[in-house]
């Protein structure tokens, strides 16, 4: 004799073993602070936060992607074992030989002296050098990127690559399915009828179902030509007008040396995932074209460790005197936050540069609600105001910088493939703290007590959006 109960009660016995399910479930599958926002979710509406965890509450990855990721860093180690003389040795008990070994053994690359690195902060500088060296390529172009959109820049790099094709020059283009939707669209169909070899990453739609969680995306952005030269940073294959009437400023590495057969595994490890394809990668890396010692940082959620954060969070611990951030996005995790506070009350001097204005609103207002944190711990906070920071650049002291794709965020942390380049050498790292400087002189820098004389209403609004971190 079946139970004969009204509508209204199955819905409550539902709710209520939604709710004890979640709190027996997520907690052991999830970060704290994740864990947090996901019972909160599921607390007030579990009919809703229960698919939403199914699908968004892990960044899961296919099987066969990771074990593609654990073959691919499997060559990468085999591959560098021959190369001793090309590893650079820092100081014992330095700042770079800490860095260094962390880097390495979670991201699979050693540091290696003998580089070229030239860092630009011009938008159309930095295309120009792209569209140069592909318009110079003799044999091989491989470009990796976020996003490819279907404007002026996005048909100046279509043409590059197409003329390069015509010239015998093989010719690879990969992109992420969703960030370079509009790219594919426009550009695919030409690009391939050229004779250029065009793939999606992370596939979007229903295909997600079959190799990740459809929100993990690729967000690097590289370039290697002809094997010798290497293009990695913040700028993407898209005109500089993410936030109308505020052009993006971007920081690029343009890389000569051994370095570049880093950029060329990373490319050939993404290739390699998404298509199955073991591409020709080189026995040895470039001749040595300069003195600079330095080495690519890797992160995603097919590695074991999260290495882009726990990179960040080792730099942040190990500065002795001075430490600038820069970054579009700043929502950090709990380890990246309490690193920063401790460091600006130990007495080292911090500067954290945000964009005043922002492409992601939400995002914005969880931002706004850890500044007050870090400004009363003593971190400085400028709000640079003629551009869309969309630079993501870090400097310890005077001699290491990190630039790159990565985001000061959970994101970037914990869900997107990532790639930083850390340069080691002060020669260098002069140039992003010129850069620092020059965005420094035209901000709007936070004071902590008008901070906190915030309207009510903001603080409400930004403590709400704050909730949602693990979803940003």
């Amino acid at each position: 004799m079946g139970i004969d109960l009204h509508p209204a009660a199955w819905l409550f016995i539902a709710d209520w073993t939604i709710r004890l399910a979640a709190l027996a479930w997520i907690p052991v599958r999830s970060a704290p602070a994740a864990a947090r926002s996901w019972l909160l979710l599921v607390g007030f509406l579990p009919l809703l936060g229960l698919p939403l965890y199914l699908a968004f509450g892990q960044p899961w990855l296919s099987k066969e992607r990771r074990e593609r990721q654990a073959n691919a860093s499997r060559v990468i180690a085999e591959r560098q074992q021959p190369l001793a003389r090309l590893r650079w040795v820092p100081h014992d008990d330095s700042i770079a030989d800490d860095i260094a070994r962390l880097v390495e053994r979670t991201g699979d690359f050693m540091p290696m002296t003998g580089n070229a690195i030239a860092l630009e902060g011009d938008y159309a500088a930095s295309l120009r050098r792209l569209l140069d060296d592909i318009d110079a390529a003799r044999f091989e172009v491989h470009l990796l990127y976020y996003l490819m959109f279907d404007d002026a820049v996005g048909h100046a790099v279509a043409d590059a690559l197409a003329a390069a094709a015509a010239r015998g020059v093989h010719c690879r283009l990969l992109l992420d399915d969703v960030g370079a939707k509009r790219g594919l669209r426009a550009h695919a169909p030409r690009l391939r009828a050229a004779g250029v070899e065009v793939r999606a990453m992370l596939a979007g739609g229903l295909a997600w179902r079959r190799s990740a969680r459809m929100d993990l995306r690729n967000h690097r952005k590289l370039a290697v030509i002809d094997r010798r030269i290497g293009h990695t940073g913040s700028q993407n294959l898209a005109e500089p007008g993410f936030v109308p009437g505020f052009p993006n400023r971007e920081v690029v590495a343009r890389v000569q040396g051994p370095a570049v057969a880093q950029l060329g595994a990373i490319f050939a490890s993404d290739w390699y995932i998404e298509t199955g394809e073991v591409l020709a990668v080189p026995e040895q890396p470039p001749d040595a074209a300069g003195t600079s010692p330095a080495q690519l940082l890797p992160s995603g959620p097919a590695y074991p460790f999260a290495n882009a954060r726990n990179a960040v969070v080792a730099l942040v611990q190990r500065a002795r005197h001075r430490l600038v951030l820069a970054t579009p996005y700043f929502v950090p995790d709990d380890a990246t936050l309490d690193a920063l506070q401790i460091a600006a009350l130990s007495g080292i001097d911090v500067q954290l540069i945000l964009s005043r204005s922002n492409n992601q609103r939400l995002t914005a207002w969880a931002q706004d609600s850890y500044l007050g944190s870090l400004l009363d711990a003593g971190v400085k906070v400028a709000l640079h105001r003629p551009h869309f920071l969309h630079a993501k650049h870090l400097s310890v002291d005077d001699g290491i910088a990190l630039v790159g794709s990565i985001n000061l965020d959970i994101r970037s942390f914990a869900l997107n493939a990532e790639l930083g380049l850390l340069c080691y050498d002060p020669v260098v790292v002069a140039t992003p703290r010129r850069i620092e400087a020059d965005c420094l002189a035209d901000a709007e820098h936070l004071d902590a007590a008008a901070w906190r004389g915030r309207p009510q209403w903001r603080r409400s609004l930004s403590g709400i959006a704050r909730l949602a971190d693990s979803f940003l």
